[in-house]
């Protein structure tokens, strides 16, 4: 009732503001999300609150991301082009369905109505994404908006090369509006690929909405994973890549386990493209596996297993050497869980020590050993079971998908001229408080 009746107010808090000219009329505008099949958490969030606010929309996207709030109403399409993106099936097999799949999205972008296209992701081959697709788009007529998630994740993740840049460079050019989630990044598009200012927008990373939220309780969810009460529970989830940085976690791990027999490691999410590497972290926690002082589960983590492991925890832990920005760190305070971060992209600019987490030197496992001691000992994990409201609420709060669709609708009504450039300008002058 109460969730009802929040979502009454907010409507008409929309629609006063449409009456007084301060925000466009959604219904006005038609767009296709162009999603690439992946990151079910960020795709959903965003596409449920366009539909929320009146907006007229095409959501293109694959078994994962399908889900009841895209059926039924008159204003959206669901368009499955994507299908099934299970792994274990064979090269030829993986092959054959990417290759379909660029076919309907060719034909579809060909008698598409939306004038916007609002790419979240490109998808499999980057290259064709960022170049011939986006001309094609463009030869179409469209307007395209691009979230930039990573501004250049090859030198993330160590295999940046000059066609990569180019490539970046040359979609990056293509778009007619960038949206990125720092300051940082819009920095670095500025100063390292010449996207001038007015054409990226900075948005709040939205607060995770996908996952389930059920009445299970952490004691209840430290039971499912087989945890003592009274075992002080480290997480570690997410895909697993050498950027990630978990050997300075293990190694953390290692040397105050020396210290307090209670600690357990969690480690949930698969090896991505790294398989040298997983070799090596499984090697050194070998040991530690068949003691059950670490419990791992190596694969991909389904919505209704992950509230247990975040409710399970006692502290999520991000040992990244190179990040913009995380979605596992929304999904922790989603859940009210605090997050021990490196000092690493725009994470820090989260975290506020005693309140919801901390940070510590990136790829220092000492340093990292010290934050992980220092929480256990802190006033805020003595009082987690109340603290964990306050984060979710400040969280919900900071990085509400309200916000994020109100800014993403401003955009859109900018590139549709529903808007003048002058008034997107003061808009946007607001949100960073200039006037």
């Amino acid at each position: 009732m109460i969730e009802m009746t929040e979502e009454i107010n907010k409507e008409k808090e929309m629609l006063v503001s449409r009456a007084q000219g301060t925000m466009p009329d959604a219904s006005k505008i038609a767009v296709t999300l162009l999603t690439g099949g992946g990151d079910r958490p960020y795709a959903f969030g965003l596409a449920t609150e366009l539909i929320r606010s009146g907006a007229v929309l095409d959501l293109v996207g694959s078994n994962d991301l399908d889900s009841p709030e895209f059926h039924g109403r008159p204003q959206v399409r669901f368009l499955n082009l994507r299908g099934d993106q299970r792994p274990e099936v064979s090269s030829a097999k993986k092959v054959l369905r990417v290759l379909s799949y660029y076919i309907r999205l060719i034909r579809y972008s060909l008698t598409s109505k939306p004038k916007i296209f609002h790419v979240l992701w490109n998808n499999k081959f980057q290259s064709f994404d960022r170049i011939v697709l986006m001309l094609y788009y463009k030869v179409l007529g469209k307007k395209i908006a691009l979230t930039v998630h990573n501004v250049n994740a090859g030198r993330r993740d160590s295999k940046d090369t000059r066609w990569n840049r180019v490539t970046l460079r040359i979609q990056y050019r293509l778009a007619d509006h960038l949206f990125a989630h720092t300051d940082k990044m819009k920095a670095e598009l500025n100063e390292e690929f010449g996207v001038p200012k007015s054409r990226v927008t900075v948005v709040p990373f939205g607060i995770n909405n996908a996952v389930p939220n059920t009445s299970l309780t952490p004691a209840a969810a430290k039971q499912r994973l087989g945890l003592e009460e009274h075992e002080k529970a480290i997480l570690f989830f997410g895909n697993i890549a050498p950027y990630k940085g978990l050997e300075y976690l293990v190694a953390a791990f290692h040397a105050i386990l020396h210290r307090d027999r209670d600690y357990r490691l969690l480690i949930a999410g698969r090896p991505k493209d790294c398989e040298e590497y997983w070799e090596r972290i499984h090697a050194s926690i070998r040991g530690d596996l068949q003691s059950g002082k670490i419990l791992l589960k190596a694969q991909y983590i389904s919505d209704e297993e992950t509230e247990i492991y975040f409710k399970g925890s006692d502290v999520l832990v991000l040992p990244y050497t190179h990040i913009y920005q995380s979605g596992v760190l929304f999904l922790a305070h989603s859940f009210g869980l605090p997050v021990l971060a490196a000092d690493v992209g725009s994470l820090k600019n989260e975290l506020v020590e005693g309140q919801n987490g901390s940070v510590f030197r990136t790829a220092d496992s000492v340093d990292l050993a010290r934050a992980i001691e220092r929480y256990f000992a802190s006033d805020l994990f003595d009082r987690l079971d109340r603290q964990r409201g306050e984060i979710r609420e400040r969280a919900a709060k900071e990085h509400s998908w309200e916000t994020v669709g109100r800014m993403t609708i401003e955009v859109y009504a900018g590139l549709l001229r529903l808007v003048k450039p002058s008034e997107m300008q003061d808009r946007e002058s607001s949100e960073a408080g200039l006037v």
